[in-house]
């Protein structure tokens, strides 16, 4: 690689520590200049305690339901320290944690006793490790959120402006020439009585909405309604409610076989059991 004369770059074989208006930047400039609050921008990089106490225990590979307090105590400390000096407000949050993990570590440090009863002593890091776990799914969730396309920051929404008096107009000739179609659909009363009844022959009872089948739409369940009252005028159902407001319930009625008469044969007229309904 040569440098702007043409010359061999001595500094090609060193890493990239940054891009300045797309310039790889390799060698720190002596006369940097590093202002005393540019340490205040990596503090503020955690979104809270348990944010920082996550990065502490995942990047030295600690198993989270196996924290060595000792070690993850010290170094929460440090940086809150670090924090005070700078930003008391910001420490805040963060000692109410360093305090919870202070009492973590005493506890620690202390003989275990044993419980009167069989029951294992619970270990004083089960909670704050709940506490880590939970947040970490969290985290994790609001991550994938975060990387889904969002309006304005991954893509612009395109928007298209029509002239108003010509879109106007082609709206106004489209509707002139928009066709409606109805269509006649033939439901039998007669053949609804005896799906509701084959429904309820080795059934004690049914719900009154289980006998009614939704993918007909409205026609298909004024039809079922009107065969099920047509089946209790002719004794063949007993439709019951014990009060108001309450389930009702649908059974065939108790006669005998051979005395419910079939709806085939019933006087209910041909030239009503057919009932046309429009869309």
């Amino acid at each position: 690689m040569q440098d702007t004369n043409g010359k061999p770059d001595p500094d090609a074989e060193l890493p990239v520590l940054a891009l300045i208006h797309g310039e790889p930047l390799r060698r720190i400039p002596n006369d940097l200049y590093i202002p005393p609050d540019a340490l205040e921008v990596l503090l503020d990089t955690f979104e809270g305690p348990l944010d920082l106490l996550l990065y502490l225990i995942r990047k030295q590979n600690f198993d989270i339901l196996d924290i060595p307090m000792a070690k993850v105590t010290a170094q929460y400390l440090a940086y809150v320290d670090e924090i005070r000096s700078r930003n008391l407000e910001l420490a805040a949050e963060y000692l109410l944690m360093a305090a919870m993990l202070i009492d973590i570590k005493s506890r620690m440090l202390l003989p275990v006793k044993k419980a009167d009863s069989d029951e294992e002593v619970e270990d004083p890091r089960a909670e704050l490790a709940r506490r880590l776990l939970e947040y970490e799914r969290i985290k994790y969730g609001a991550a994938q959120i975060d990387a889904l396309p969002v309006v304005g920051r991954d893509f612009v929404r395109a928007q298209v402006h029509l002239d108003h008096t010509a879109g106007a107009e082609v709206l106004r000739r489209a509707r002139l020439v928009q066709h409606h179609q109805v269509q006649r659909e033939s439901l039998s009363v007669r053949e609804h009585m005896s799906e509701i009844l084959r429904k309820l022959q080795n059934l004690r009872f049914a719900e009154f909405h289980e006998l009614f089948d939704l993918e007909q739409g409205t026609p298909g369940v004024v039809v079922t309604f009107v065969a099920m009252l047509e089946l209790a005028r002719e004794s063949l159902l007993q439709i019951t409610q014990a009060e108001a407001f309450a389930p009702i319930y649908v059974r065939l009625s108790y006669l005998p076989s051979k005395a419910r008469p079939d709806p085939a044969e019933s006087d209910f007229d041909a030239d009503e059991s057919e009932i046309i309904a429009s869309d």
